[in-house]
């Protein structure tokens, strides 16, 4: 933990992690904060779903270019522009009321998703010293999941308070916040986006992008199922306030896992760890379809969420070994147009099978989803053959690319 301990000792280090924490609530608000608004004005299951399932298929369909343009313009402009219109655009939302007109903002909503997760993780490279990226990355990304803790429960108690428009309100509220501050920090200004290398292959023609993708199709749609599973079970079993207390529990023990990974991340090969933690991650969700939305359901999510803390340091580990360099920001990016772009058909599909058959479908669709990804992997682990070693402070520095800033 001592390496914890120095990195938030750097000046740099703790101002990226507080600015970026209320635009990171946000989003961890903003789905539940869909669903309810949708769900309250039509008292429909599905019509809320589908609005949560369109919002993030747009915000997953502009990822890749948003992180594209990121890629070649830096990180100033973007934020600066997509922050307030999402904040707008959330308010404007929150007033609506017919069917019709929830669906078709939410619809748009997605396109003004502010690339918050995709500007801090290069900006660690300014950051801190080369030998604390690995820490530093273990670290943001425990404490990006950390804010599902709070988010789903803050959300989910104004939602169902006598004042429910103050869920999206303090939603917009937190993204312009944070946001804001995160575009005039001196790291947003002096991140230089990496030099492409000549003779690289297109991120979409690497073969293990590809399969990072075809993994990301299924797993997108077991969780986007899931995120609507929950929700709709705990309405349909009147007891729609465990909602936020299920989906915390399962972040604080991602937060847990996530924490863990990064302390023996440099004592293990990247790709070996990860699948063995996806067979885990299979294991544990077996019991998901079996559960009710109690007890029992929070404690099959601890487990899981423990394992899947891991996953995201070692997934993270594996992308930046494999990706073409020049593209630190767009290989997430595109990574995340198919992760998503599924999840939200996932979370579409979800509230259609909820509230017509079973919610109980969804949470078996997310274990089904992690079977199939935990085979595609295992398949095709040659291809990521280049994540199969213990990275060095070296190799790290190598796979960040050659990032230059004035201020560093």
């Amino acid at each position: 933990m001592r390496a914890y301990f120095e990195l938030l000792k750097i000046r740099g280090a703790q101002v990226l992690l507080i600015s970026a924490f209320p635009a990171r609530l946000a989003y961890s608000m903003i789905g539940l904060g869909t669903y309810f608004k949708v769900q309250h004005a039509t008292h429909s299951i599905a019509a809320a779903g589908l609005a949560v399932g369109l919002e993030g298929m747009s915000s997953a369909l502009t990822a890749g270019v948003r992180g594209s343009i990121m890629d070649r313009w830096g990180l100033k402009w973007p934020l600066r522009t997509f922050v307030p219109a999402y904040a707008a655009l959330i308010i404007i939302f929150n007033l609506g009321q017919s069917r019709n007109e929830l669906i078709l903002v939410a619809f748009i909503l997605g396109f003004t998703a502010p690339p918050i997760n995709l500007s801090v993780r290069p900006m660690w490279k300014i950051t801190v010293p080369p030998d604390m990226i690995r820490t530093a990355y273990a670290m943001d990304t425990s404490v990006m999941t950390s804010v599902g803790v709070f988010g789903p429960v803050l959300v989910t108690t104004l939602a169902l308070s006598s004042h429910p428009a103050s869920a999206l309100n303090a939603c917009a509220g937190f993204m312009l916040f944070g946001g804001g501050m995160m575009a005039l920090l001196p790291a947003t200004k002096a991140w230089v986006p990496e030099k492409k290398v000549k003779g690289e292959l297109p991120i979409w023609k690497v073969p293990a992008i590809r399969l990072l993708m075809l993994e990301g199709v299924f797993i997108g749609f077991g969780w986007g199922a899931f995120y609507i599973g929950v929700p709709a079970f705990a309405t349909l079993q009147n007891v729609s306030h465990r909602t936020g207390l299920i989906l915390a529990v399962m972040s604080a023990f991602t937060v847990i896992g996530g924490l863990l990974a990064g302390l023996i991340s440099s004592k293990t090969s990247s790709l070996q760890a990860f699948r063995r933690l996806y067979l885990a991650w299979f294991i544990f969700s077996l019991p998901l379809a079996f559960t009710f939305p109690d007890w029992r359901l929070m404690v099959v999510v601890a487990f899981i969420g423990l394992v899947n803390g891991g996953l995201h340091v070692f997934y993270w580990e594996i992308t930046e070994a494999v990706r073409p360099r020049g593209s630190a920001v767009a290989a997430l990016g595109w990574l995340w147009t198919v992760e998503g772009t599924c999840a939200a058909m996932g979370q579409a599909a979800g509230g259609f099978i909820s509230q017509n058959y079973s919610p109980r479908w969804c949470l078996a669709a997310t274990t089904i989803a992690i079977s199939i990804g935990l085979v595609v992997i295992n398949l095709g682990r040659g291809r990521l053959k280049a994540a199969d070693r213990i990275p060095t402070k070296e190799s790290d520095t190598e796979a960040l690319g050659d990032v230059v800033s004035s201020e560093n």
